[in-house]
């Protein structure tokens, strides 16, 4: 008996706080996970000190327990769970803190998106003229449009939260109407954005569309909460009230009164409304400086995605050769560009100090490659930090001209070693060798 009783008391609890027993689910599953992949790499560990690497794995295992039902597990549970609420809702029987996953679903599931953007798809603020480097992308919604973008969005927000938070019998039927028009262009900017960034091909990207799902299962939910609040609210008492007033002395208004009061014609009202509601918000941020179309520029002013119809300049990859970083990062009228060069299968911008400092090299592979391996690998251990501190014009700049009196020994090196020292110089980054370049010049 004391046992049931305390499973019914659970049972209650759980109830009462839906949104925390997704979290927990969300971290026994990443918890789960994370024992399953620790246990099967401690099998697998063939020396003594296993003991140890079982005490260090699962000081770790809870921190990514953590992480993993956070960032992968909790968003899906959260889509279920709104699945869920939406099914109860249409039942009948509504989910007690339901506005509870839709908050997270608002908050949690838009940062989570612009974290995707930053962190994993690398995208920038820049606009499409912008030339960027490396697997750097451009902006996905166009900066002279961002306004627009966000205020849409805003709007969204404000509507939910009138229609959530205030009930019907204060709440003007228009209003009402006009909140879910502002859901609806809310949903529809969403759903845009969604096709904008969304890859197919990446598996990660499937996390993409969840955002959007939750927001149209709550918006739907919503829709059918406030429709059943105002046929139930209409059924009291108090509703012989609303067939009163001057309104129903004018005809035109009385029909127009009549066709509001009907709740099951809310959604469609709603959509009709929607484009009266953006012509008046388009000519407002006008005002403020936005284009009247502005809601189009948004995605089509963009390169690098699915609704793009501009053509950006072609990443410069850096490549973490500091001297690559200077040709393509200073000012051209300091470091000198000359032209484009290919390393490691991808363009690079190259200068003279650059091929003089590619040709040095490739002598003294030739005529001493002990000492130039030795010289690699210093390169290679204090050459590619210095190229990460290069993060402005200027910086590469002053490294141009630090790097000038070793660019006049190196030039010095070749004009004493090489019979053709600039059919070398000429040949760097274009692939072809300096005998290639010779024949063809001879």
């Amino acid at each position: 008996m004391e046992n049931k009783e305390m499973n019914t008391e659970k049972i209650k609890f759980y109830k009462k706080h839906p949104v925390l027993l997704a979290w927990l689910i969300s971290i026994f599953i990443g918890l789960g996970y994370a024992l399953f992949t620790i246990i099967a790499s401690v099998i697998h560990y063939e020396q003594r000190d296993y003991v140890w690497e079982i005490i260090k794995a699962f000081t770790e295992m809870f921190t990514w327990a953590i992480l993993m039902g956070a960032v992968l597990v909790f968003p899906v549970v959260l889509t279920i769970s709104e699945v869920i609420c939406l099914i109860c809702e249409e039942r009948g029987h509504p989910v007690k803190g339901d506005w509870l996953f839709d908050q997270h679903a608002f908050w949690l599931g838009g940062f989570y998106e612009i974290c995707y953007l930053g962190l994993i798809m690398d995208v920038t603020s820049a606009d499409w003229q912008t030339q960027l480097s490396n697997s750097n992308k451009h902006t996905p919604i166009y900066s002279g449009s961002m306004v627009t973008f966000i205020v849409l969005l805003l709007l969204a927000f404000i509507g939910y939260e009138i229609l959530q938070s205030i009930p019907l019998r204060k709440l003007p039927p228009l209003v009402t109407v006009l909140s879910i028009s502002s859901m609806y262009l809310g949903l529809l900017e969403l759903i845009l954005f969604t096709v904008q960034i969304f890859k197919p091909t990446i598996l990660l990207d499937g996390y993409l569309l969840l955002f959007p799902l939750c927001c149209v299962l709550l918006v739907v939910r919503l829709l059918l909460k406030k429709i059943r609040e105002w046929n139930a609210l209409m059924q009291n008492a108090e509703a012989e009230h609303f067939g009163t007033g001057k309104i129903y002395q004018n005809p035109m208004l009385r029909w127009c009164d009549s066709i509001l009061r009907k709740a099951a014609w809310w959604p469609v009202l709603g959509l009709v409304l929607m484009f009266p509601l953006l012509g008046i918000l388009i000519a407002i941020l006008m005002l403020f400086g936005q284009a009247p179309d502005s809601v189009i520029k948004a995605f089509t002013e963009t390169s690098d995605w699915n609704l793009s119809l501009r053509q950006a300049p072609q990443n410069v990859m850096y490549d973490e050769h500091y001297l690559c970083t200077v040709a393509a990062g200073g000012h051209e009228k300091v470091v000198k560009p000359i032209r484009l060069g290919r390393r490691h299968g991808h363009e690079v911008i190259v200068n003279r100090q650059l091929c003089i400092a590619n040709a040095f090299e490739q002598v003294l592979e030739e005529r001493t490659p002990g000492f130039h391996q030795a010289l690699r690998h210093f390169y290679d251990t204090y050459g590619f930090p210095v190229a990460r501190l290069i993060h402005s014009k200027y910086t590469a700049d002053l490294v141009y001209f630090i790097m000038k009196p070793l660019e006049w020994i190196f030039l010095c090196v070749l004009y004493l070693t090489d019979a053709h020292p600039e059919n070398r110089i000429a040949v760097q980054y274009i692939g072809k060798t300096a005998a290639q370049v010779e024949e063809l010049y001879l």
